[in-house]
């Protein structure tokens, strides 16, 4: 909650009753701050770090990655006056070591409203204190806001623990180099030394974090400590190490009252200032430019995904280059990868008229093209980026076009897109990494059995281990589908070079043939020679939902039939029918346990999209399928204040409840559940 009114275009703020939930929902469930920069505020509703990737500031050190986990947590504290002449102390924070919480602020936190700045509410004896949450948008600078409401004057003790490392590492106190600090006037420098005798380049780039609190007539006592085996849960819960070591130079102390706000502000590498208000007011006009975008009367949910697609739309420096707008793949982990952004697009910046933005995630990744091929991912760190995709350079056309349509942009098309589709369609006729070539037949082939070259991609135990979960080299059917899709829209817009129509014409016969499965009434999942896989998948579907479908109308209703009888559930489709002996119905446990469930039964919020626009073209968007299709939506709408409050996770569990797992906000779950609802509800 900030000062500023609350306008009508944002949708109301999501609020959690910790009454509701219970102490263990508190724990589960989990806020999300982000800025342009790709760094993000994160932690648990109790305000207990449950995860190595939680903090109060996580760094963008080459934005929007190379993120360093900065202010871990803090121990704050409100003390009170009592009538015997001494305190009382109120406990805000709650930390999990082995065996204990301690402290327990779980039952004083009153409400947690998921607003422009998201704020904690706490009762504490007479008092409630209010303590928020922002970011600068373009520094890696945090602000974290301490407002009473009423009650008497009260003392405010601030105890910031530090981790200044990697966001994938733990802190150790044994295994590091000096941690150290500097007090200054209006604040504190903490940093760690490298141990004597380590190559400078051993310990990487320098890291200092500068932390000051202004209000209360604010003091600095030093009292340099470390806290040992802070408990990650959800580490644990997916078989990684989960117990950390933090730094702690002392103890901030201000006053607090009614009137007169406390705030911490904490920076990387320089000392920054954050004004709050100011701040808080530049994210909510850019959040309320978001929904203004969807048009006259967005239902609710729909402009909470609107505000939820802002986490994800960030800015990526190349080199030698202006910076240019990417979409992030998820939060915690995820940076930016070509397929994500390529499906999350639509949703994300179409769908809220962000065309400018849009172009530029276009002329990103064509400009990183190789071989025809967009990048599987991009990558910060010097290391050049990664190829291994089949469709992420297929999708590329399908959303260069989808843009075109949306805007009108004819030049951006002639100037910046057609080239770079004219590359990977000739690129593909004529072969490319990976064995990318389109056989004899038209049909489109890559891959051999120790790749992974479609979405499908999980490996089992990593891929030095073991080989492709789910393989699928060969002809498979979503890739089929979708260079049908691109050669006739290369047709369509005069691409020049080859008879794109003609190679059309010839893949639509030759996939209809390949890939009917005439026994199940649908589409085989890939082919390789005479070998077709019946496994009953969702990637059928996207050779309906797709522009320029090369099945007839008939067999078109049979996919999603099949499909809406053993994949739909809820939370999206799942990724293999039930009734498979591979299906895993629970996602979860070790990296080995996970990567094995991933694409075997686990479901994917992101291919409610395809499916509804599958749905909708078969029923030839009557009203009926409407209504229908809006209540295999109404899932999301409760979903939102599930996992990540406010947004979307990226998979389920295949069998009921479908609990929430993986990265608590994605930006293809988003966006497609975004499209989607807005697809259901167009003229």
């Amino acid at each position: 909650m900030t000062d500023v009114p609350q306008p009508d275009k944002l949708p109301a703020p999501l609020v959690i009753d910790p009454g509701a939930v219970g102490p263990e929902g508190l724990l589960d469930r989990e806020w999300l701050l982000t800025n342009s920069l790709g760094a993000y505020a994160s932690s648990s509703l109790a305000g207990t770090n449950t995860r190595r990737y939680h903090g109060l500031l996580v760094a963008a050190t080459a934005p929007p990655v190379g993120r360093v986990v900065v202010l871990s947590c803090l121990l704050d504290q409100l003390c009170l006056a009592d009538d015997a002449g001494g305190e009382t102390a109120f406990d805000l924070a709650t930390f999990e070591f082995p065996g204990a919480f301690n402290p327990d602020a779980r039952g004083r936190l009153a409400a947690f409203r998921n607003d422009v700045a998201p704020a904690f509410v706490y009762r504490c004896g007479p008092v409630e204190v209010v303590r928020e949450v922002i970011l600068a948008d373009a520094a890696n600078a945090a602000a974290v806001r301490y407002r009473q409401v009423d009650g008497p004057e009260a003392r405010l003790r601030l105890r910031p623990f530090l981790a200044l490392r990697d966001v994938n590492g733990l802190r150790r106190a044994d295994r590091t180099g000096q941690m150290t600090y500097l007090h200054y006037h209006n604040g504190i420098r903490v940093e760690e030394r490298s141990p004597a005798g380590a190559d400078a380049s051993d310990a990487g780039a320098p890291r200092a974090a500068h932390l000051a609190v202004a209000g209360g007539r604010a003091r600095f006592a030093p009292d340099p400590q470390w806290w040992y085996r802070f408990r990650y849960r959800a580490d644990l819960d997916r078989g990684e190490d989960g117990f950390e070591d933090l730094y702690t130079p002392g103890v901030f102390e201000a006053a607090l009252s009614v009137g007169a706000p406390v705030q911490l502000t904490v920076s990387l590498d320089d000392p920054k200032e954050v004004r709050f208000d100011a701040a808080a007011e530049r994210r909510r006009r850019r959040l309320e430019r978001i929904v203004d975008g969807l048009g006259e009367e967005p239902d609710e949910t729909s402009r909470r995904l609107a505000v939820a697609s802002d986490a994800f739309v960030v800015s990526r420096r190349m080199p030698n280059a202006h910076p240019s707008t990417t979409i992030l793949a998820g939060y915690p982990w995820f940076a930016d990868w070509g397929r994500d952004a390529m499906i999350a697009l639509p949703g994300l910046l179409l769908e809220t008229r962000r065309f400018e933005q849009a172009l530029s995630v276009l002329r990103l990744f064509a400009g990183a093209i190789e071989d025809g091929l967009v990048p599987n991912f991009l990558d910060a760190s010097g290391r050049p980026p990664a190829f291994n995709s089949i469709d992420a350079s297929l999708w590329f056309v399908v959303v260069a076009d989808r843009y075109v349509g949306a805007c009108g942009d004819e030049a951006a098309w002639r100037d910046d897109l057609a080239a770079a589709v004219e590359r990977i369609l000739r690129a593909y006729l004529d072969g490319t990494r990976f064995g990318i070539r389109a056989d004899a037949d038209g049909l489109l082939a890559g891959g051999d059995a120790g790749t992974q070259l479609t979405w499908m991609d999980a490996q089992a135990g990593g891929p030095e281990a073991h080989g492709p979960v789910t393989p699928r080299h060969g002809k498979s059917v979503e890739v089929n589908a979708l260079w049908h899709a691109a050669l006739r829209i290369a047709a369509d817009r005069g691409v020049g070079g080859r008879d794109y129509a003609e190679l059309a014409d010839g893949v639509a016969a030759a996939f209809e043939e390949a890939f009917w499965n005439e026994r199940d009434g649908c589409l085989y999942d890939c082919v390789r020679g005479q070998e077709a896989d019946a496994s009953i998948r969702p990637n059928q579907v996207l050779a309906v939902s797709l522009p320029h479908c090369p099945l007839p109308h008939e067999r078109q209703r049979a996919v999603v039939d099949v499909v809406r009888r053993e994949l739909l559930t809820p939370a999206g489709l799942r990724s293999l029918t039930a009734r498979d002996a591979r299906y895993r119905p629970r996602y979860g446990g070790s990296r080995q346990s996970r990567d094995l469930a991933y694409h075997q039964g686990t479901v994917w919020p992101w291919l409610m999209g395809p499916f509804i626009e599958a749905w909708l073209k078969v029923s030839g968007f009557l009203p009926g399928a409407r209504e229908q299709a809006r209540q295999w939506l109404a899932r999301f709408d409760a979903h939102l204040t599930e996992a990540g409050i406010g947004q979307i996770s990226e998979v389920f569990d295949g069998d009921p409840p479908h609990a929430p797992a993986g990265c608590i906000a994605q930006a293809w779950s988003v966006g497609e559940v975004l499209r989607a609802r807005r697809l259901v509800n167009r003229p």
